[in-house]
């Protein structure tokens, strides 16, 4: 039997956390989509599925991290060399917009009980990254606040409406409207 890489059991549960948030997500479609058996997801996350949605929510973080804030406040490169790096990074993650946002996901009802710190604090790296950025092509620390906020909004209006539409076309434009906005 093959081993499943600790990033195959993220990539899985991600999916799913994605598709139907805390509350609809089943361990037998956890468990499948992790190629693990219901008793082998249980031994690495003893905690159940309160712990694999912390581990999926961590995996995130250091993803917005890496990513995202690591590229957007990386003051040796030009700014809008880091934009294009980090929008890149974001188009991939979201499947140039196919994918819903596990911070979306997460953020109703018990999920947001459960783990509003740990998405809220995704959500403000997200956010300092954009308002590093804004600060770096020369607005000042309100216009570079807004900046960010108004992209974050951008992208997560965009993945629901590419959704509803079946198209990813909304999420492609709003990565061009971001793009668009920090232009120096």
């Amino acid at each position: 039997m093959a081993k499943v890489s600790d990033l195959e059991i993220l990539n899985g549960l991600m999916s799913v956390f994605r598709a139907k948030g805390y509350d609809g997500a089943s361990l037998n479609e956890l468990a499948e989509a992790t190629g693990l058996k219901k008793a082998s997801l249980y031994h690495r996350f003893p905690g159940g599925k309160k712990e694999m949605t912390a581990a999926v929510l961590d995996f995130m973080e250091s993803w917005v991290i890496n990513k995202v804030y690591n590229v957007l406040s990386d003051a040796k490169i030009a700014p809008t060399e880091r934009l294009r790096e980090a929008l890149a990074n974001i188009n991939a993650v979201y499947n140039e917009g196919r994918e819903v946002c596990l911070y979306r996901s997460l953020s109703m009802d018990t999920g947001m009980a459960l783990f509003g710190e740990k998405i809220e604090k995704g959500i403000n790296q997200w956010l300092e990254s954009f308002s590093i950025l804004g600060k770096a092509v020369g607005k000042d620390k309100d216009t570079a606040t807004q900046m960010a906020k108004q992209s974050f909004i951008e992208v997560q209006g965009s993945l629901v409406l590419s959704k509803a539409m079946g198209s990813t076309e909304p999420f492609q434009n709003a990565i061009q409207q971001i793009e668009n906005r920090y232009k120096t």
